[in-house]
């Protein structure tokens, strides 16, 4: 079981401080290439996680060769784009699904499946503090040497289908990818391995369990 670090007094607005804290911890990597007969490209992918207690403090960094951010608009197809995702399971009951693109446009979903989802308000998705590496301004794809992070401030509250005040002691399974359905180059990378036979990330059978520590 993989354990979430508590670090205490860190304001999820305190760039600096937050960036320290995110030195201290290991970066797990997106490598799984479960489809990779049919899509081949893997672009490097990690996140690195850690709570406040108010918060949970998320970041990916992404190094790929093909970049877009069409998206304009919260709870849009933001799949499509250069995409970074937080699948996280409180209980058997329910999965949220967080999805960003490289612009911080975020998709925010309660879901008993792929297609059994209720979307969170723009009141639930305003309270979610989005930092991103690049402009916010949308763009076409673009090809290069391309490297950005987003950092997410998730507070408990985002799981709006559930009661959580606070994230120490909390146990869960997640799991976490980077995609880009309508890349000129899809890609189809998770955390944990996920054994369907086509592109699914909708499946919380594949989730790891995890902790937030209380300390």
């Amino acid at each position: 079981m993989l354990e979430i670090r508590k670090i205490d007094d860190i304001r999820p607005e305190d760039a600096a401080a937050v960036d320290r804290a995110f030195d201290g911890i290991a970066p797990c990597r997106i490598a799984c290439c479960n489809w990779a007969a049919e899509y081949p490209y893997a672009p490097e992918a990690t996140f690195r996680m850690f709570h406040t207690g108010d918060y949970l403090m998320l970041r990916f960094d992404v190094a790929e060769r093909y970049t877009a951010a069409r998206v304009t608009e919260d709870n849009g197809r933001v799949w499509t784009d250069s995409c970074v995702e937080f699948f996280i399971a409180p209980d058997e009951g329910l999965y949220y699904n967080f999805e960003t693109t490289c612009i911080g446009r975020l998709l925010l979903g309660a879901r008993k499946s792929r297609t059994e989802a209720e979307h969170a308000s723009p009141e639930t998705l305003e309270g979610i503090l989005r930092r991103t590496s690049l402009p916010g301004e949308p763009f076409a794809e673009r090809e290069g040497d391309n490297r950005w992070h987003v950092v997410l401030a998730i507070p408990p509250r985002a799981l709006f289908r559930h009661r959580i005040e606070d994230w120490s002691g909390v146990e869960a399974r997640m799991n976490l990818f980077k995609c880009g359905d309508e890349l000129s180059h899809p890609h189809f990378l998770s955390w944990q391995p996920i054994r369907t036979e086509k592109p699914d990330f909708h499946r919380p059978e594949f989730f790891a369990q995890v902790r937030f520590a209380e300390r």
